[in-house]
């Protein structure tokens, strides 16, 4: 599986514009913000691509269900469950 991004990327100062109540919250909690972020974009880019990659492959996916539909699965005949 191919990574989503360059992990070994360097860091790079982001200025970023936050609810101040909640800034407040997760500092004093120590919540690492880069670390909490990261993640957090990590997920949506997953989620986006991911979604990306349905929509570019949605007529192959469907011609592929049609497929199996009308001649079953490759290797039905052979399974015993």
């Amino acid at each position: 599986m191919r990574n989503l991004y360059d992990t070994n990327a360097p860091k790079k100062p982001t200025n970023l514009s936050l609810n101040s109540d909640l800034l407040a919250k997760t500092r004093a909690l120590n919540i690492n913000l880069s670390a909490t972020l990261e993640q957090a974009l990590r997920k949506e880019l997953e989620q986006a691509e991911a979604k990306q990659w349905n929509e570019e492959n949605k007529a192959a996916i469907k011609a592929y269900n049609n497929f199996v539909e009308e001649n079953g699965c490759f290797g039905d005949d052979f399974r015993e469950f």
